[in-house]
């Protein structure tokens, strides 16, 4: 950071100029992945919540989500510090201490799934005792804790080819291989006519093999790029204070995500059983796309807010953080008008008429997501800020919060107290978080010029929702009217956007650029 302020912007501009377009390029491939990769893995859901039965839906979503609560604290948040200081190590020839990182969470990631991993398959009638009804969900947990090592090695193969500027291998690997594969055991289950025994396994050997692959590209790269060959475990020096001084207390933005979604599923689970999960669970990706764009422009969001931040430029961030605000709030709103407007008519057409009483959680969860998205990137600027130990109160909070009222509502409530409980939690962390804005700099907690603008948003969804509430809920017509409300939102916002101003990169991007001349910008 500090090179980059002290450099004169105009020295070595060839090489700068091959940066940024390496950069872009990266940042175009691996956001055309992402959606690919979002596209693939929901029809994989779509077909997989058509085919299975509500128990064995269920069944398998409450085993997924152990998985991703153990899978969460599996690396103690070593991959965070993989992206930090792997480069630092590899830039400055300090190979003794990148071979020692990497040991470390090889090591770390080992001891952990075997003590979890043994943990399930020494005490299955402990387990059992956590789910409600028939024991499937705890057969399945018995395959599908595997996956626990096998994503976080996964996970640690991802930060590892960002690392060392592989952006194609991680658009194969993460947006084209593994979702592909996900969807080729869905169909395989369907083909076959099998049942989610067969779902399960065909999962995790379909992830462990294409870990494989991967370990192998990456070592081939590692030897062109001549980094095998500096790799020796005989002079490894293991930075361990270093490194677990930065990870673990980030760590908690982890715990808010595993709490928020693994715990839920697991209460519920343990109070009302399998079919209980499919009803909460089955909504989740829908409403997630919410989130979508919000997570595609954190990409070019950091580094210019981390740059103005250098500078001391307030005026700067406040200016940025609410134009992208607003941005993703315009991008997100298709989405949320589907979602949180349409939630019932569009929850039947995707999952059928037995899944038909989810739409309420669906809209709840929409509207937690969607609320985020408004209020922009509040948790990253204040880590940009270095607000750290603030974040880390707050996730730590936050958690609590949705702990107790998950405790509270979902053995009286069932999903519907699972989704309140979640997404009230979602709500006052934001909010908060929105608060802390004023702590260490002059960023607003609101600005009044972009009243008008969120107004329309307000209005825009409530209309929507009330047209199909009071009229029809034929999804073939609702849903253009939906694509037309969207457009006519993004045209009455296009002076508060201000696209040049504030992500000139975006007309970089062939896809985007096109899209920005199609709608008049």
């Amino acid at each position: 950071m500090e090179t980059l302020v002290k450099e004169p912007t105009k020295s070595k501009p060839p090489k700068e100029q091959d940066t940024t377009n390496k950069q872009i390029r990266g940042s175009s491939l691996l956001l055309g992945g992402r959606f690919i990769s979002v596209g693939l893995n929901f029809a994989s859901q779509v077909l997989m919540v058509r085919y299975l039965t509500k128990t064995d839906f269920g069944a398998y979503t409450y085993a997924l989500a152990v998985v991703a609560f153990f899978h969460g604290l599996s690396s103690l948040g070593l991959r965070r510090g993989i992206t930090r200081f792997i480069p630092i190590y590899h830039e400055r020839d300090e190979n003794e201490k990148l071979t020692g990182t990497i040991i470390l969470t090889l090591s770390t990631i080992a001891i952990t799934s075997i003590f979890i991993i043994g943990a399930i398959h020494l005490a299955p009638e402990h387990v059992s005792q956590l789910v409600k009804g028939k024991d499937q969900p705890v057969y399945l947990l018995l395959i599908l804790i595997f996956m626990v090592p096998v994503e976080a090695i996964d996970g640690l193969l991802v930060s590892l080819f960002a690392c060392f500027a592989s952006p194609r291998a991680i658009f194969f690997r993460k947006f084209i291989v593994a979702p592909g594969l996900k969807l080729t055991v869905v169909l395989l289950l369907i083909t076959l006519k099998s049942g989610v025994i067969f779902l399960a396994y065909g999962y995790l050997i379909g992830s462990a093999l294409g870990v494989l692959f991967f370990v192998g590209l990456l070592l081939h790269m590692w030897y062109k790029q001549g980094v095998l060959q500096k790799l020796r475990l005989k002079t490894m020096n293991i930075p361990a204070k270093e490194i677990f001084a930065f990870t673990i207390p980030l760590l908690t933005s982890d715990l808010v995500t595993i709490i928020m979604h693994s715990a839920d599923t697991m209460f519920l689970g343990y109070f009302h059983g399998s079919a209980e999960v499919a009803a909460y669970r089955v909504i989740l990706p829908a409403a997630h796309f919410n989130k979508i764009p919000m997570m595609s422009f954190a990409i070019l969001y950091t580094p210019l807010a981390a740059r103005l931040f250098a500078k001391e430029n307030f005026k700067g961030i406040n200016d940025l953080y609410w134009r992208t605000a607003i941005w993703m709030s315009v991008l997100s709103f298709p989405i949320f008008a589907l979602t949180f407007s349409l939630a019932k008519p569009v929850t039947v057409l995707l999952y059928g008429a037995r899944y038909e009483s989810s739409w309420f959680y669906m809209q709840l969860f929409a509207l937690g997501y969607y609320f985020n998205v408004v209020l922009g990137f509040n948790g990253l600027t204040l880590k940009v800020l270095g607000k750290v130990r603030y974040v880390v109160i707050l996730n730590i909070g936050a958690s609590l919060c949705n702990l107790v009222l998950a405790y509270l509502l979902i053995p009286k409530f069932g999903a519907l107290g699972a989704a309140v409980a979640t997404t009230s939690a979602m709500i006052i962390h934001n909010v908060f978080k929105q608060a802390g804005l004023k702590l260490g700099a002059d960023i607003s907690i609101f600005e009044w010029q972009y009243f008008s603008f969120y107004l329309f948003i307000v209005a825009g969804a409530l209309a929507l929702f009330l047209i199909q509430f009071f009229t029809t809920q034929n999804v073939y017509v609702l849903i253009p009217l939906a694509g037309i409300l969207s457009i006519v939102i993004l045209r009455l916002s296009k002076d508060k956007l201000k696209i040049d101003e504030t992500f000139p990169e975006l007309r970089k991007i062939p896809g985007v650029r096109s899209l920005l001349k199609l709608i008049g910008f």
